[in-house]
């Protein structure tokens, strides 16, 4: 943890050496560093898993040498496994090391965070007020949604409730210091596979697209609310970027969610409108209403914007 906050003061320096980048630059960093984030995450929980493992093999052969018990085959074949675990354990504690480190490249604003103070206080409080439907790492500027409360199972059809807090969100991205800021919303699932034939119809055909039509889902209210189309990118990563273990329910549940991430790089205002920001309600008419993969009774395929 200490070298985890020397990693975070070294970018809470870099803005004032490196001054403003360019969007496309930006992005694509920001998105490499959120990366990593994840993959330490994940290596920790794998270091974690292993440590364990082998701490049980262990523990298994200390009794079997203290009961005087000759199954020397056994014995055999766990120390292989805990050579075997040993030598996991070792290589992901080494990249753990490497990642930890490598130099900052995420630019921060001056403080540690990665939006303005009163922007950030705004969402602290947004988060605070709904804990049950969001999270805000104020560090890297990013809102989560979760998916198990702002949709139903298997389903990208947003819920009453999220409706709501997404309409307060919004307004908080259009007032003030956050107007302008580029958005990036991006979905994300468990690694449990889409099987079921009522899904396959209504175009998830896998977690890439479930990911993806959930993101596109909450960008659409993000438009019914106002907020820019020329604002907006929308990404689907699937399983690929868990921020826990899926060999848990509760860590599936952590990894299926939507994350906003407000990009400290402006749009300019003077952008010529589409024929479709006059009307930005009509958006979320293009989203298929029900894509849920616990359901039979789902409607039959809209086939529309989504299987473009």
């Amino acid at each position: 943890m200490a070298r985890m906050h020397q990693w975070l003061g070294m970018a809470a320096i870099g803005i004032s050496l490196t001054g403003c980048v360019s969007q496309e630059k930006y992005n694509a960093v920001k998105l490499l560093a959120d990366q990593r984030a994840q993959e330490l995450a994940q290596a920790q929980a794998d270091s974690e898993r292993d440590r364990t493992a082998a701490e049980a093999y262990k523990s298994q052969l200390d009794q079997i040498a203290s009961g005087n018990n000759t199954q020397g085959a056994m014995i055999a074949n766990d120390a292989q496994q805990i050579a075997a675990l040993t030598g996991q354990l070792s290589d992901i504690r080494a990249k753990y090391e490497d990642e930890l480190n490598k130099s900052p490249q995420v630019v921060m604003m001056g403080g540690g965070s990665a939006l303005p103070a009163p922007l950030t206080n705004e969402l602290n409080q947004f988060a605070a007020d709904n804990p049950d439907l969001v999270d805000f790492d104020a560090r890297r500027g990013i809102v989560k949604f979760k998916s198990d409360v702002t949709f139903p199972p298997g389903s990208t059809k947003v819920s009453d409730r999220a409706k709501e807090v997404l309409q307060r969100f919004a307004s908080i991205l259009n007032s003030g210091v956050a107007a302008n800021y580029e958005l990036m919303v991006a979905g994300h699932t468990d690694n449990t596979p889409i099987t079921r034939p009522a899904t396959l119809r209504q175009g998830n055909f896998d977690n890439w697209y479930l990911s993806a039509h959930r993101a596109i889902s909450v960008a659409a209210e993000l438009v019914a609310n106002g907020v820019r189309k020329t604002r907006l990118g929308v990404a689907g990563y699937a399983d690929q970027r868990p921020i826990a273990s899926n060999a848990t329910e509760a860590g599936k549940a952590q990894n299926r969610r939507v994350e906003v991430l407000i990009l400290p790089t402006q749009v300019g205002s003077g952008e010529v409108a589409s024929s479709g920001d006059a009307e930005p309600r009509a958006a979320s008419h293009r989203i298929r209403p029900e894509l849920n993969k616990d359901s039979d009774s789902s409607p039959a395929p809209i086939r529309s914007e989504l299987n473009k």
